[in-house]
């Protein structure tokens, strides 16, 4: 994503601060006090540690959510993880289109917006959750009252943040990810 405008309104912000008086430190300012990571080519472990929360939390939810559906039903397997797959996504997106459609983009555009952000980190999650889930013997014929079950799909979710937060961190990096979304905040 160019930053162009970003950093130009940027570079404004400091020279009026320092008109003031002020030292120019953003660290305070507003929610872009982790911007100053990826303005000069790097980014900061909590830049991508936030995104990758972020993400996960839809992920959660909507992962959660199909795998009680999936379980209370008693359906199989291969249902339950494939609802609960797309609610993991339909989640993890929402997140993100309802904080860009409060900047006041249109819907359509909210929702390219959250495609681009979120695709390969929640692409990446879920990969690894549920791939914990399957190696994890007897945890994709536990019930909600097991204690398998909950621990296997919290544990795949801890496996999943440390391995997507690299991924977010090289794509925010990149101006992709994560890195679309800061245009509007």
């Amino acid at each position: 994503m160019d930053h162009t405008s970003h950093d130009a309104g940027a570079t404004d912000d400091r020279a009026a601060h320092r008109a003031q008086g002020s030292s120019g430190d953003h660290s305070g300012h507003s929610g872009h006090g982790d911007h100053a990571g990826h303005r000069h080519g790097g980014v900061a472990w909590s830049t991508a540690a936030k995104a990758t929360l972020h993400c996960l939390t839809g992920c959660a939810i909507g992962e959660i959510l199909g795998m009680v559906i999936g379980t209370a039903l008693t359906w199989g397997n291969v249902p339950t993880m494939i609802l609960a797959i797309t609610l993991a996504f339909l989640f993890g997106y929402s997140f993100t289109m309802f904080a860009v459609l409060r900047a006041g983009v249109d819907f359509r555009s909210a929702v390219k917006v959250a495609l681009a952000a979120d695709t390969v980190s929640i692409a990446v999650m879920e990969f690894v959750d549920n791939g914990i889930i399957a190696l994890v013997p007897g945890a994709m014929d536990a019930h909600l009252t097991d204690a398998l079950f909950w621990s296997s799909l919290l544990g795949g979710f801890v496996v999943a943040f440390v391995v997507t937060t690299p991924v977010n961190k090289w794509l925010i990096g990149r101006g992709k990810g994560h890195a679309v979304v800061h245009a509007y905040h």
